[in-house]
């Protein structure tokens, strides 16, 4: 197996500023994004050999975690075997009281399907503010009608790597502080059974301005990529999607890129599952 070196000359995709209306179709399999995007040549380095990278710093951190689960396309709902993993580990490394999972969705390099995705290969959040906050509000007090509510929250993705190393398509992250806090545009999640095409892509819809919606990013010298190669079974990366209280490194950026310095790389498979932590107020 060849080995990692200290860095990596990659390219990233970045959204190109442009009039379009910015929309992810999603369907089974496929995804497709009405933004325009362009690579940007970076440099990525390896966080193995930098740090230690923390949440409250970076937005994101390694972490340990054993898991025997192996029916991973069983593991998508809520209510998981593996959303209760999730949320401990959340709570071991936040210190959060209370976790609301989301849900779950793996992804592969060579064989995406009806229930397997694409790698996500554009820069971006999985939130914008708006629809963090709404979300972790609606959310909560469904879960939690009588509690004393939340002083913080912290929305976030656990990724791991299902596939052998070294993987062809790793994970980048972007150092949360190299990133101001003015940027990003709104990019909404649309879920059809099959995409469009032409002028359906930028047709109206109604209530779009409360669906889900992520962040995508233009490109800035500014931001520091970072990654983890040859990631082991049971390592874990916490990813920082929103967090409320600002003060703190509170989003991270991220995508996957194509490593073409490991000749021997295996497509890469992975696993991801996002979900809300709360700080209660007591």
């Amino acid at each position: 197996m060849s080995q990692a070196g200290a860095e990596v000359r990659s390219s990233i995709d970045y959204l190109v500023p442009s009039s379009r209306i910015n929309r992810r179709f999603w369907a089974p399999g496929r995804e497709l994004n009405t933004g325009v995007y362009a690579p940007y040549p970076v440099t990525i380095r390896n966080a193995r050999l930098g740090g230690p990278f923390t949440l409250d710093e970076h937005a994101f951190c390694l972490a340990q975690h054993r898991t025997a689960i192996s029916d991973w396309e069983n593991q998508y709902v809520p209510d998981s075997a593996y959303a209760a993993e999730v949320a401990e580990v959340a709570k071991r490394l936040t210190g959060a009281d209370t976790v609301i999972p989301l849900g779950g969705m793996m992804r592969d390099s060579a064989a995406p399907s009806a229930t397997v995705q694409p790698p996500a290969a554009e820069a971006h959040v999985d939130f914008t503010e708006r629809c963090a906050e709404r979300r972790a509000a609606a959310l909560y007090r469904t879960a939690h009608p009588a509690a004393s509510g939340y002083r913080r929250f912290i929305g976030f993705s656990l990724w791991r790597a299902l596939s052998a190393p070294p993987q062809d398509m790793p994970l980048a992250l972007c150092e949360g502080r190299s990133v101001r806090d003015d940027e990003g545009t709104h990019n909404t999640k649309v879920d059809v059974t099959e995409i469009p095409t032409g002028d359906a892509l930028y047709a109206p819809i109604a209530g779009e301005e409360d669906m889900l919606a992520a962040t995508i990013f233009h490109y800035s010298p500014r931001h520091r990529w970072w990654y983890f190669p040859d990631l082991q079974p049971q390592e874990v990366i916490f990813i920082k999607l929103y967090d409320s209280d600002h003060s703190k490194a509170w989003r991270c950026p991220h995508t996957a890129f194509r490593d073409t310095t490991r000749p021997d790389a295996q497509p890469r498979r992975s696993m991801e599952f996002r979900a809300l932590a709360y700080f209660s107020n007591h």
